[in-house]
């Protein structure tokens, strides 16, 4: 049974720092891509970055470029996403995405649930 699990969510301040942890069973992670998204509130899923199976293609959505960073430990099957710089529109569920291709534009056939991020002074 395939599941990828988030965690490290909370409520920050403005300007402060976050590490998201998406762990993966079910399939070999060094196999796949994995890709972060985020939904706030009444807005639809976005996309936020993508690491390859190799690690060696890192993409990120203009908004959070600079800010945030991919990475994964294929020995711990585990990606992260390290954010910096935290602003009050960076608030959403935070979701990570894997298991179909070791590229970042093939689509994603498992998703977890879901960690919320909430940035407020």
């Amino acid at each position: 049974q395939v599941q990828l699990v988030e965690s490290g969510g909370g409520l920050v301040q403005p300007g402060g720092s976050l590490r998201l942890s998406c762990a993966v069973s079910g399939f070999t992670l060094d196999a796949y891509a994995v890709a972060w998204f985020r939904q706030a509130p009444g807005k639809e899923r976005e996309w936020v970055s993508c690491i390859s199976a190799s690690g060696g293609d890192i993409y990120y959505a203009d908004s959070v470029k600079g800010r945030f960073t991919i990475s994964r430990d294929n020995a711990k099957n585990t990606v992260y996403l390290q954010m910096n710089s935290l602003k009050p529109e960076d608030t959403a569920v935070y979701i990570c995405a894997g298991g179909r291709s070791e590229s970042c534009y093939k689509g994603w056939d498992y998703w977890g649930q879901g960690t919320q991020v909430t940035v407020s002074s």
